[in-house]
């Protein structure tokens, strides 16, 4: 009779410690996730919330887990480094959330490479503009923020053909203000080499997903699309000599084709602050 109630005990402690671990391992809540970046470029504090890799993705009804989340940090600026819509799964989750933030913030977006392969992919930003999206194609936007100049370049995914991105990234650099604070941003993380020949303060970008599966504090991600097997830019702030880079894993959930793995879709706020 022990032996039975200790075995009783031994399956309900594992199936315990499973359905902990699953629930862990495949949780799709929303995370949010900040980072500071300091420069003497910066003279008042602001508040950057970026956006990557929605895919048209669900958060509730009528997109308000997300809308909230975004609220929540009243950001001075949003940023879409691409994906936010997608090739295959229908648009309307992606417009209710344009439809709110652009109404709110100045919002800047670039594409990605699922909406370059989208059949409709000039209505896709037409739905952007339509709903006060400033859509970057090689050009620049500058934003004046608490006396604060903020110079926000973007470029096409490379998909919209090589030649027209290294000519919108060079129109980007030759753009760049000295005495402002100069972002790009982009959605290829894996073309960090090329954006680094200009002297951008910060550099966003997305696709990478996290790298699908992670493994906390050992292995920051396992395959991500154009890296492959550990991917060397899965997710984080990454920096360089005069340069921060940030990569963010994306919001997708459903629309995922290989699961995540201890990999919660995140919203990122980018803080700048003085040096």
């Amino acid at each position: 009779m022990f032996k039975i109630k200790k075995n009783i005990k031994s399956i309900i402690l594992t199936i315990t410690s499973l359905f902990v671990f699953f629930s862990f391992a495949f949780s799709s809540k929303l995370k949010i996730v900040n980072y500071e970046i300091k420069n003497n470029k910066i003279k008042s504090n602001i508040k950057i919330v970026l956006l990557t890799d929605l895919h048209s993705c669900k958060y509730g009804e009528k997109q308000k887990e997300l809308i909230n989340a975004i609220d929540q940090q009243n950001p001075n600026i949003i940023l879409m480094a691409g994906d936010i819509a997608d090739n295959k799964i229908p648009h309307e989750n992606t417009r209710l959330v344009l439809e709110s933030i652009g109404k709110k913030y100045p919002c800047f977006y670039v594409t990605g490479n699922h909406e370059i392969w989208a059949k409709d992919f000039l209505d896709i930003k037409t739905m952007f503009r339509d709903n006060n999206i400033n859509i970057l194609e090689g050009d620049t936007k500058i934003v004046e923020i608490n006396e604060q100049i903020i110079n926000i370049a973007g470029i096409d995914d490379p998909y919209i053909g090589e030649d027209l991105f290294y000519e919108q990234l060079n129109n980007c650099g030759n753009n760049i203000i000295k005495d402002a604070f100069n972002i790009l941003l982009t959605h290829r993380p894996e073309r960090i080499n090329n954006y680094l020949k200009y002297d951008f303060d910060l550099i966003t970008a997305g696709h990478a997903h996290g790298g699908q599966w992670r493994i906390p504090y050992l292995l920051n991600g396992l395959l991500a699309p154009n890296q492959g097997f550990f991917p060397k830019y899965a997710g984080g702030l990454y920096k360089f000599d005069k340069t921060d880079f940030i990569v963010s894993r994306g919001l997708a959930r459903e629309s995922t084709r290989i699961p995540r793995i201890f990999n919660r879709p995140e919203l990122i706020v980018i803080n700048l602050k003085t040096n």
